[in-house]
């Protein structure tokens, strides 16, 4: 399925963890993110950082996708998290947690630092999703983080992000920062099984 605007570069894959082949065992088998020896690789300045942000790094990560296939260049997810701190995208708690991200400051961010236009979309249906991705459109869209095991039941809605890349013939192909497997990386999933999994809320990046 054609899945980006062909003036576009490619849209690259982006993982939110510095090694896509430990993800699996750091989701499923208790594999602590200090074995991930790569942390250099998303920009932070120290192992420590890494390990606080990796798991909330999956808007970021979109981000980076959605820069990467405009420009063909984009800064390390560390750089796009400062930038995002700076428009409160995130709320960084007295008990060291992490809230966000949040979706208004960050097309506030995106416009001012990459000139790039969003939109919040609270009513992202299947149709309007669909709607988006033939306008020439990305996507980020809330779900699940279990959307990459699409075999079983869904625990929930929302909580992840993925990129939304294409949306054609019943079928909703994205990357997923999180993905497991390859598979679960660059996905294709029937609709009404994203659906399963989705918040129904998102941003739509003008690109």
């Amino acid at each position: 399925m054609p899945e980006h605007n062909p003036r576009r570069y490619p849209i690259p894959i982006v993982t939110q963890y510095a090694t896509p082949e430990l993800i699996s065992a750091m989701a499923y088998d208790g594999l602590p993110p200090d074995e991930d020896s790569r942390w250099q690789e998303s920009g932070a300045p120290d192992q420590q950082t890494y390990l606080r942000w990796c798991g909330r790094w999956c808007g970021m990560a979109c981000l980076r996708m959605a820069l990467l296939a405009r420009d063909g260049d984009a800064p390390h997810l560390f750089d796009l998290l400062q930038g995002a701190l700076k428009y409160r995208c995130y709320e960084e708690r007295p008990d060291g947690s992490v809230g966000g991200m949040f979706y208004r400051p960050f097309c506030e961010f995106t416009a001012d630092t990459y000139n790039l236009h969003s939109e919040v979309i609270t009513d992202l249906t299947s149709s309007r999703l669909a709607a988006e991705t033939a306008a020439g459109r990305l996507v980020i869209a809330s779900v699940h983080k279990e959307i990459r095991r699409p075999d079983r039941d869904a625990p929930g809605r929302g909580g992840h992000l993925v990129l939304v890349t294409g949306h054609h013939d019943g079928t909703v192909a994205f990357r997923n920062p999180s993905g497991h497997v390859p598979e679960a990386v660059t996905a294709q999933l029937p609709a009404d099984t994203f659906d399963r999994f989705a918040a129904h809320r998102g941003i739509s990046l003008h690109i």
